[in-house]
């Protein structure tokens, strides 16, 4: 990287991350210094949600297909307008640097192909402030999954707690960092569904976004054949690194259920799928931290707690920030982005080498106005 593009990025850096997960629930906005080593310090956070009607739009260009163009307008003007509102909410907490993610659409890394749509240029124009964007692409391209982007964050974060850890973060797809006890020992993967498929379950059959507090998985019970077919898919034995795009099992749904028992069903298959992880770990985990959506759920954290049989703790236990792990993690990412480190090792995404990655925006600070 030119490091005149690196100038103003040294030391301790101030940034915010934005994240629009795959559970297309809203944008998290986090806050945290840092030196994009093992310094991190957390700051403040806040969700915006999204309506209904643009969360309609949103999914409505999964694939790749659609209106694209003006729904990444709207989306990034989204972000631009939930970044003033934490400026607002936040007015003595400064940032010199946004790590906007975007939101993804399309997700082939086999086929080199990778899409979060939003527009850097236009947040950096929208909000007066450097933006890095574009997390991904350039690990595909370099033969990479592009998937997942935490796992540095989840190592620095970790340092003083005792390994094997095993920190499983649950979006719309599930995916875990596992972290040996030396420095260098990460592993990271999709694990398989998280929440996609039991929200897509509870919107088609009840007409709510997500199985709020597992009301229906507790009332329902699963189909063991099911969730053992299920099981026997090629993905879970195939070695990672590897990833997922949040439609890739939108064909394992029971529909031969109801509604309670598909619920039910759901969240054994995406607890499933994380216990099939632990054949891939160098060492078993001593305990699993969640983050993301899914450890709102407690039918999934039990179904998790049974199916593991190590202990199964919400983040919260160690003191991070559920809620904002994931906007920090890309807060942190564009700091490394900035200053040229890598955001992905050979362990994490398959890349032959760790890779930066990221595109920054910078602010034309000549202008006026």
């Amino acid at each position: 990287m030119d490091p005149d593009s690196q100038r103003g990025f040294e030391g301790v850096v101030s940034a915010i991350g934005l994240m629009s997960g795959t559970s297309l629930d809203g944008i998290d906005i986090a806050q945290i210094e840092t030196d994009g080593h093992r310094r991190v310090v957390a700051g403040p956070w806040l969700t915006v949600p999204y309506t209904t009607a643009f969360r309609e739009r949103l999914r409505s260009v999964l694939g790749g297909t659609g209106v694209i163009a003006a729904v990444e307008a709207e989306m990034t003007g989204l972000h631009a307008e939930a970044v003033a509102a934490f400026r607002a909410r936040h007015p003595k907490d400064g940032f010199t640097l946004i790590g906007f993610h975007g939101h993804t659409i399309l997700h082939r890394p086999a086929e080199r192909r990778t899409w979060q749509i939003g527009n850097g240029a236009m947040l950096a124009r929208l909000t007066g402030c450097d933006v890095v964007a574009d997390f991904r692409t350039a690990d595909v391209a370099a033969g990479g999954e592009g998937a997942p982007l935490a796992p540095l964050f989840h190592a620095a974060l970790s340092a003083t707690l005792p390994k094997p850890l095993a920190v499983l973060n649950i979006g719309g797809v599930a995916n875990v960092t596992w972290i040996g006890t030396s420095s260098r020992e990460i592993l990271a993967f999709d694990t398989g569904p998280g929440n996609a498929l039991i929200d897509d379950w509870t919107r088609r059959h009840t007409g709510a976004a997500a199985d709020l507090g597992g009301t229906l998985a507790f009332a329902g019970a699963a189909d063991a054949r099911h969730v053992e077919r299920f099981l026997r898919r090629p993905y879970f034995a195939r070695r990672p690194p590897k990833s997922l795009d949040r439609d890739d099992f939108g064909d394992a749904l029971p529909d031969h259920l109801g509604c309670e028992d598909g619920a039910a069903t759901l969240t054994e298959m995406t607890a499933g799928a994380v216990a099939a992880a632990r054949a891939h770990f160098p060492q078993p985990a001593r305990e699993w931290l969640v983050c993301g959506g899914g450890r709102h759920n407690p039918a999934l954290m039990g179904a998790l707690s049974r199916n593991l049989g190590t202990p199964v703790r919400a983040v919260e236990a160690v003191g991070w920030q559920g809620d904002a792990l994931e906007a920090q993690a890309f807060a942190y990412l564009a700091v490394r982005s900035a200053r040229g480190l890598p955001l992905t090792l050979p362990s994490t995404t398959g890349a032959l080498r760790p890779l930066c990655g990221g595109t920054l925006f910078r602010v034309d600070r000549t202008q006026s106005g």
